[in-house]
């Protein structure tokens, strides 16, 4: 080897190539840790060019500054993202870097539609249950009640439009949602009446149910003037049971309601549910 001259000359290049890297590398990581370049600000803005409604960025900055490790060239762009998206109100988060010491942080924020079970969650538009100051989110609107189990909150926030628009017809406004672990639907409205709707025969069921209830209720009010309907039970094939302070009585749906005084004593009936 010592007497081959084009082997000599070869090694000698890779280690003086491996010298210059060494020494790149070197610098490159000398002057990465200079003090210009150590993080002085991190901006935290709207992804969508609009003001934040609920994330202070003062507050979320300097909460989130202590936690960030390293500097401009250092720091973990994932860490810091996920670091932002535990903070409440915020849905998503986005960093990138800006020359020479500065972090852009875009923040997505959840927008509340109701809350969500018994334990002071909240449910966005978008579905996403998320735990935030509900003294907060009650400034913007009164929020709705919902309630199904885990990984039906899309389902319950997708009837709840239905819903919506089917009681629109009688000027009623669902107030709260509930869906139970044997996935049957009730619905309280405006005006304190709660509708079973019971569970999903097919995809049309509920949409029936609450044709029905809307083609009888306003012979349901005029029957019952001096009391309020405290519950309708829809989960009778051709009518309904309701209660109420002024009568407690199964309707059959196909026939006219006519208009009666309040009966000294409620009568009872039993029929099979489906």
């Amino acid at each position: 080897m010592w007497h081959d001259v084009r082997a000599l000359n070869a090694t000698a290049s890779w280690i003086t190539a491996l010298v210059a890297l060494a020494c790149i590398a070197s610098g490159a990581w000398w002057l990465s840790q200079r003090p210009m370049f150590t993080l002085r600000a991190v901006r935290v803005e709207s992804m969508y060019g609009m003001d934040l409604q609920h994330v202070n960025e003062l507050t979320v900055r300097n909460g989130v500054l202590g936690k960030i490790r390293g500097n401009f060239f250092t720091s973990d762009l994932e860490q810091v993202r996920t670091t932002f998206e535990a903070v409440p109100w915020v849905r998503r988060a986005s960093v990138r870097r800006e020359w020479p010491n500065q972090l852009i942080v875009g923040v997505e924020e959840h927008e509340a539609l109701g809350t969500w079970g018994e334990d002071g969650r909240l449910l966005s538009v978008k579905g996403d249950v998320f735990t935030a100051n509900l003294a907060e989110a009650d400034d913007d609107h009164p929020l709705p009640a919902f309630d199904g189990p885990p990984g039906s909150e899309k389902e319950v926030l997708a009837r709840f439009a239905e819903l919506r628009g089917w009681f629109a017809q009688v000027s009623l406004v669902p107030e709260s949602i509930s869906l139970s672990n044997r996935y049957a639907w009730t619905v309280r409205l405006d005006n304190g009446m709660s509708v079973e709707l019971g569970r999903e025969q097919d995809r049309n069921t509920l949409k029936g149910r609450v044709q029905r209830l809307v083609g009888i209720y306003p012979q349901l009010v005029a029957r019952l003037q001096e009391g309020r309907i405290d519950t309708i039970d829809m989960r009778y094939p051709n009518g309904l049971a309701l209660s109420s302070a002024a009568l407690t009585v199964p309707i059959d749906a196909t026939k006219p309601v006519k208009a009666a005084a309040k009966p000294k004593k409620a009568p009872t009936k039993t029929t099979k549910q489906t």
